[in-house]
């Protein structure tokens, strides 16, 4: 096959002039070409009067190395590249070796799992929450009626954070053995769209990554995995071996211990007692750094104009979404993170007393409101000490945003113009927020630190330089948004991936600061999948 880059045609071009783009781009007779297939769609809104669509194609070609030839000078024609997945020929365990356990069913523990349990090494797979239907029902119920479940909510359970987001499917990441090719292929066999192979920024939403999640496990139990759910481990064995540290085993809550020598943990940003459980067993952990600040909702209809002019609406394009930064004068940067278009703010809450927001939209991305974080960069100078400071920022914030919001769950509110202006807020006009169980107009000040607050009012204003009604005097904030990816980092070494200081014990994904995001977590989880099978073999 031969990949064509860059090809440009109008956004509502009809379909038979993507072949006749093609013919003419490689100057070549109809009968030539054989059949091409799209690898990639974007677009480019820069004018948003003469939006163009931007394609990758794969074509076949009855004389390829001829076009090669012609072409050998050219960046945006050449070979296809092997996207295909190959797995590492680690050879099989020693007789004896106990199974490698997966803490964890987020998208890098469920893709640990599947690439272990496709490579003949049955996994066991431990999570402390729900399976994702049942856990669907409490986070609901949460919404709905403010009775948290600890162990199953936004947080916690089969699918983990991601389940309940907007299910983006890209990242910035470098990807150079095409593990993302992997992961969208897996994905689209366990039933999501098929455009996530082409589009730029493909997403999928909630209620499909429900369906999705199930049908994942069902191909890992098939293949020999086996799952435990409201299984939380509460500990982890440790022995010195030849002078070095090595994960003997675990021991769950019930009390049961189960041995291991190979150790997952794929455990997601929040779950912070693990966290102190590993700091205590003397696993190296260091503060990283993340972000604070608030969710922000504008209607979408306001940001499809801003971004998509006349085509506002357009099918193709679907509902706008927007990246935006502004450096303040305080030195502190801010920036959308996580935009949902067409979605809803959320509880995510997973401690008694604390209020956390995220965003999440349906695959329709149609309801009535955008939202996006706006936050502020925050570095281990403003927590020091412990490497688990951060923790204890979080929950200070997000105990905070809990009694501004009334104590019950609801979360505290503000208006754009009044936040800007210093000034709590009354009601609410135009945009209505999303955010279930409700939002409790006051004055977001004291939920931040000083710095951040002065920083945010300043980016409000020079952010409708960027996107022209951004500034909206009745746009909706929603505090407080923590979450943004782990405080920690759960160190290891480059080539085997393993803890610095502890054999057996393989740290993967958003959870150890390794990745942000559905993608990248899922990529990680098949980088440790890989380590993990060599490690068992060696």
């Amino acid at each position: 096959m031969l990949r064509i880059s860059d090809l440009k045609l109008p956004l509502n071009h009809p379909e038979p002039a993507l072949r006749a783009a093609i013919l003419a781009r490689l100057g070549i007779d109809d009968g030539e070409l054989v059949d091409f297939a799209v690898f990639k769609r974007s677009y480019d809104a820069r004018k948003k009067s003469a939006i163009v669509l931007i394609y990758s194609i794969d074509a076949e070609l009855r004389d390829e190395a001829a076009v090669l030839a012609r072409f050998a000078k050219d960046q945006h024609v050449g070979p296809s590249p092997d996207t295909g997945y190959q797995f590492v020929d680690a050879g099989r365990p020693a007789a004896g070796t106990p199974r490698p356990i997966v803490v964890g069913t987020g998208p890098c523990g469920l893709f640990v799992a599947l690439i272990l349990a496709q490579m003949g090494l049955n996994p066991l797979i431990l999570e402390r929450g729900k399976v994702v239907r049942e856990r669907t029902v409490d986070t609901f119920g949460f919404w709905r009626k403010r009775k948290l479940d600890t162990e199953s909510n936004v947080q916690f359970g089969e699918g983990g954070a991601g389940t309940f987001s907007d299910g983006k499917l890209y990242s910035q990441i470098k990807d150079p053995k095409h593990y993302g090719r992997k992961v969208l292929t897996e994905f689209v066999k366990s039933g999501a769209p098929d455009e996530i192979m082409y589009v730029s920024k493909p997403h999928i939403g909630t209620f499909r990554l429900v369906k999705m999640v199930e049908q994942m496990r069902a191909e890992i139990e098939s293949l020999g995995g086996e799952f435990r759910f409201g299984t939380r481990v509460e500990d982890i064995h440790v022995a010195e071996e030849n002078g070095v540290r090595q994960v003997q085993g675990v021991r769950l809550a019930n009390g049961e211990d189960i041995p291991t020598r190979h150790l997952v943990m794929a455990i997601g940003h929040s779950a912070r007692d693990t966290f102190e459980m590993l700091y205590e067993r003397g696993v190296y952990i260091e503060a990283k750094p993340f972000s604070i600040g608030f969710r922000v909702e504008h209607p979408q209809s306001l940001i499809d104009v801003c971004r998509f002019g006349p085509n506002a609406g357009n099918k193709i394009l679907g509902a706008a979404d927007y990246k935006i930064v502004h450096h303040a004068s305080n030195g502190r940067s801010v920036y959308s993170f996580c935009m949902c278009p067409g979605g809803t703010v959320v509880a995510a809450s997973s401690e008694e007393g604390r209020v956390v927001t995220n965003g999440m939209s349906q695959y329709s991305r149609n309801e009535r409101n955008a939202n996006s974080a706006i936050v502020v960069g925050i570095t281990p100078s403003d927590y020091p000490g412990h490497p688990l400071a951060g923790i204890a920022f979080q929950r200070e914030l997000e105990s905070r945003a809990f009694v501004l919001g009334g104590s019950t769950y609801d979360a505290p509110g503000q208006l754009m113009g009044d936040f800007v202006k210093g000034r709590p807020s009354k009601e609410f006009g135009s945009v209505i927020p999303s955010f279930r169980p409700a939002v409790h107009l006051t004055d977001l000040a004291p939920s931040l630190p000083e710095y951040a607050i002065v920083a945010m009012r300043e980016a409000f204003v020079a952010f409708d330089k960027q996107i022209k009604g951004y500034y909206k005097e009745d746009a909706v904030l929603t505090g407080v948004e923590t979450r943004t990816s782990s405080p920690i980092r759960i160190k290891r070494n480059d080539g085997d991936l393993q803890s610095l200081n502890t054999r057996g014990l393989f740290p993967a994904g958003e959870g150890a600061g390794y990745a942000g995001g559905i993608m990248s977590a899922a990529v990680d989880g098949i980088r440790v999948a890989e380590a993990v099978a060599l490690a068992m073999a060696a």
